[in-house]
């Protein structure tokens, strides 16, 4: 599926949002308290082209739109959409992880899960009860053991292409691939409890467009609420 041509329905996330916010006055849904359903003002044409000539990428369809016509961040999953803001001459996303895009004009390098797939390293993680070790040779072995594994696993090169737009909580994050085959779609990640990349997908297994990810979480969100008769 192009993603990066759908169409994002813009009236209909300002009136599901607009109820999602009425149904939930005291911010119960997770990460709301954060947000509090305010929206950055929209950005400008003008705007949005500048932090494309920045990064030297065209922004997908429905995130473009998003930021032209919804707004430049704020209310969204989780602790919301990281806003993307000019800092003196630099276009940046704030939020925890929003500085952590590396190259978005190469290629995201995933179209399916990923997690450090078959490396020797997986492997080769020092074991305390191995008697080969006391717990000085121990502690040298396992140090030099997670820097090389932090060296690959964090990588920036794992997650090129895509702009970190989203915190979940504990430095577990979304991301919305820009450039190569999954361009449009988001994918979360999770390697801050050493699960890996993995797309967010529907539930028909598709992988999820940053438009179906943002109604999925009102929708989602506003159930719960209907759910519990509130």
């Amino acid at each position: 599926m192009n993603t990066s041509a759908l169409v994002l329905p813009v009236e209909r996330i300002k009136t599901e949002l607009e109820r999602l916010r009425q149904a939930d006055p005291r911010l119960e849904v997770f990460g709301a308290g954060a947000h509090q359903y305010a929206l950055r003002s929209p950005l400008s044409e003008s705007d949005v082209a500048a932090a494309e000539q920045h990064y030297g990428v065209r922004f997908p369809q429905e995130y473009r739109c998003f930021l032209l016509e919804v707004g430049a961040g704020g209310a969204g999953p989780f602790y919301g959409v990281f806003p993307l803001v000019k800092q003196g001459t630099s276009w940046v996303w704030e939020g925890d992880g929003g500085d952590m895009c590396s190259d978005l004009r190469r290629p995201f390098p995933h179209d399916q899960a990923w997690n450090l797939d078959g490396h020797p390293l997986w492997d080769s993680e020092p074991d305390e009860d191995d008697p080969r070790f006391d717990s000085e040779s121990f502690d040298d072995a396992i140090e030099a053991w997670t820097e090389a594994f932090e060296e690959v696993y964090w990588s920036p090169k794992w997650t090129a292409g895509a702009i970190c737009i989203c915190h979940h909580g504990c430095a577990l994050r979304t991301w919305l691939v820009v450039t190569g085959p999954e361009r449009g779609n988001v994918w979360y990640d999770g390697t801050a409890d050493r699960a890996g990349l993995r797309p967010h997908v529907a539930s028909d297994g598709s992988h999820m467009s940053f438009g179906a990810w943002y109604e999925e979480w009102i929708e989602r969100s506003l159930a719960e609420f209907t759910a519990s008769g509130c």
